[in-house]
Protein backbone atom coordinates (compact mmCIF):
# COMPACT_ATOMS: atom_id res chain seq x y z
CA UNK A 1 0.00 0.00 0.00
CA UNK A 2 1.22 3.50 -0.79
CA UNK A 3 0.59 4.80 2.72
CA UNK A 4 3.46 4.34 5.11
CA UNK A 5 3.89 5.18 8.77
CA UNK A 6 6.17 8.17 8.11
CA UNK A 7 3.46 9.91 6.06
CA UNK A 8 0.75 9.15 8.59
CA UNK A 9 2.81 10.25 11.57
CA UNK A 10 3.25 13.84 10.43
CA UNK A 11 -0.41 14.68 10.06
CA UNK A 12 -0.01 18.39 10.75
CA UNK A 13 2.20 18.69 7.65
CA UNK A 14 -0.23 16.98 5.30
CA UNK A 15 -2.04 19.20 2.83
CA UNK A 16 -5.66 18.64 1.90
CA UNK A 17 -4.60 17.49 -1.57
CA UNK A 18 -2.19 14.93 -0.08
CA UNK A 19 -4.88 13.62 2.25
CA UNK A 20 -7.29 13.31 -0.66
CA UNK A 21 -4.67 11.42 -2.68
CA UNK A 22 -4.03 9.10 0.30
CA UNK A 23 -7.74 8.43 0.55
CA UNK A 24 -8.08 7.68 -3.16
CA UNK A 25 -5.14 5.27 -2.92
CA UNK A 26 -6.73 3.59 0.09
CA UNK A 27 -10.04 3.21 -1.79
CA UNK A 28 -8.22 1.68 -4.73
CA UNK A 29 -6.35 -0.71 -2.45
CA UNK A 30 -9.53 -1.75 -0.63
CA UNK A 31 -11.27 -2.45 -3.94
CA UNK A 32 -8.33 -4.58 -5.00
CA UNK A 33 -8.51 -6.44 -1.68
CA UNK A 34 -12.17 -7.13 -2.45
CA UNK A 35 -11.10 -8.81 -5.70
CA UNK A 36 -8.36 -10.72 -3.88
CA UNK A 37 -10.86 -11.98 -1.34
CA UNK A 38 -13.07 -13.27 -4.14
CA UNK A 39 -10.07 -15.04 -5.66
CA UNK A 40 -9.17 -16.60 -2.29
CA UNK A 41 -12.74 -17.78 -1.79
CA UNK A 42 -12.68 -19.41 -5.23
CA UNK A 43 -9.34 -21.02 -4.40
CA UNK A 44 -10.77 -22.38 -1.17
CA UNK A 45 -13.78 -23.76 -3.05
CA UNK A 46 -11.46 -25.57 -5.45
CA UNK A 47 -9.58 -27.26 -2.60
CA UNK A 48 -12.46 -27.73 -0.15
CA UNK A 49 -12.16 -31.51 0.04
CA UNK A 50 -8.45 -31.32 0.81
CA UNK A 51 -8.90 -28.49 3.31
CA UNK A 52 -11.39 -30.49 5.37
CA UNK A 53 -9.06 -33.46 5.60
CA UNK A 54 -8.19 -34.46 9.15
CA UNK A 55 -4.65 -33.11 9.16
CA UNK A 56 -5.53 -29.61 7.89
CA UNK A 57 -9.09 -29.20 9.14
CA UNK A 58 -8.49 -27.16 12.30
CA UNK A 59 -5.96 -24.84 10.71
CA UNK A 60 -8.01 -24.33 7.57
CA UNK A 61 -11.21 -23.71 9.53
CA UNK A 62 -9.44 -20.98 11.51
CA UNK A 63 -8.02 -19.33 8.39
CA UNK A 64 -11.29 -19.52 6.46
CA UNK A 65 -13.26 -18.00 9.33
CA UNK A 66 -10.66 -15.25 9.53
CA UNK A 67 -11.10 -14.58 5.81
CA UNK A 68 -14.87 -14.35 6.20
CA UNK A 69 -14.45 -11.88 9.10
CA UNK A 70 -12.24 -9.75 6.89
CA UNK A 71 -14.80 -9.97 4.11
CA UNK A 72 -17.50 -8.64 6.47
CA UNK A 73 -15.27 -5.80 7.70
CA UNK A 74 -14.30 -4.65 4.21
CA UNK A 75 -17.58 -3.07 3.07
CA UNK A 76 -18.01 -0.76 6.09
CA UNK A 77 -14.35 0.28 5.89
CA UNK A 78 -14.62 0.96 2.17
CA UNK A 79 -17.83 2.96 2.68
CA UNK A 80 -16.21 4.93 5.51
CA UNK A 81 -13.19 5.69 3.32
CA UNK A 82 -15.36 6.79 0.41
CA UNK A 83 -17.37 9.09 2.70
CA UNK A 84 -14.12 10.53 4.01
CA UNK A 85 -12.96 11.10 0.43
CA UNK A 86 -16.17 12.97 -0.36
CA UNK A 87 -15.71 15.17 2.72
CA UNK A 88 -12.14 15.92 1.70
CA UNK A 89 -13.32 16.79 -1.81
CA UNK A 90 -15.82 19.19 -0.26
CA UNK A 91 -13.04 20.66 1.84
CA UNK A 92 -10.94 21.15 -1.29
CA UNK A 93 -13.80 22.91 -3.07
CA UNK A 94 -15.16 25.10 -0.26
CA UNK A 95 -13.73 27.97 1.73
CA UNK A 96 -11.84 27.21 4.91
CA UNK A 97 -13.71 27.09 8.17
CA UNK A 98 -11.49 27.60 11.23
CA UNK A 99 -10.62 24.31 12.90
CA UNK A 100 -12.19 22.23 10.15
CA UNK A 101 -8.90 21.19 8.55
CA UNK A 102 -7.51 20.03 11.91
CA UNK A 103 -10.61 17.86 12.48
CA UNK A 104 -10.26 16.36 9.01
CA UNK A 105 -6.56 15.73 9.55
CA UNK A 106 -7.30 13.89 12.78
CA UNK A 107 -10.08 11.86 11.14
CA UNK A 108 -7.82 11.18 8.17
CA UNK A 109 -5.03 9.96 10.40
CA UNK A 110 -7.35 7.61 12.28
CA UNK A 111 -8.84 6.27 9.07
CA UNK A 112 -5.47 5.67 7.40
CA UNK A 113 -4.22 3.83 10.50
CA UNK A 114 -7.36 1.67 10.36
CA UNK A 115 -6.85 0.94 6.64
CA UNK A 116 -3.19 0.03 7.13
CA UNK A 117 -4.09 -2.25 10.05
CA UNK A 118 -6.79 -3.95 7.97
CA UNK A 119 -4.39 -4.41 5.06
CA UNK A 120 -1.72 -5.90 7.32
CA UNK A 121 -4.14 -8.38 8.88
CA UNK A 122 -5.48 -9.35 5.47
CA UNK A 123 -1.98 -10.01 4.16
CA UNK A 124 -1.39 -12.41 7.06
CA UNK A 125 -4.56 -14.32 6.27
CA UNK A 126 -3.68 -14.42 2.58
CA UNK A 127 -0.25 -15.87 3.34
CA UNK A 128 -1.81 -18.55 5.52
CA UNK A 129 -4.27 -19.53 2.80
CA UNK A 130 -1.54 -19.73 0.19
CA UNK A 131 0.60 -21.77 2.55
CA UNK A 132 -2.22 -24.25 3.16
CA UNK A 133 -3.03 -24.59 -0.53
CA UNK A 134 0.65 -24.92 -1.38
CA UNK A 135 1.01 -27.81 1.06
CA UNK A 136 -2.07 -29.49 -0.41
CA UNK A 137 -0.76 -29.15 -3.97
CA UNK A 138 2.66 -30.53 -2.98
CA UNK A 139 1.02 -33.43 -1.19
CA UNK A 140 -1.13 -34.21 -4.23
CA UNK A 141 1.90 -34.14 -6.53
CA UNK A 142 3.81 -36.47 -4.21
CA UNK A 143 0.90 -38.90 -4.16
CA UNK A 144 0.69 -38.77 -7.92
CA UNK A 145 4.40 -39.50 -8.30
CA UNK A 146 4.23 -42.44 -5.91
CA UNK A 147 1.33 -44.07 -7.74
Amino acid sequence: MEINKSNIKYKEWRSTEDMHEDTLNAISELRFINDEQQFLEDLIKNYTIDLIAEDTFTKSREVISSLSRHRKDLKPLLKKTMTHSNMLQTLLDDDEIPGEIERYKEAHHDLMVEVVAYYTKFKRVKRKIFSLVQKIIKHKKQKKLLC
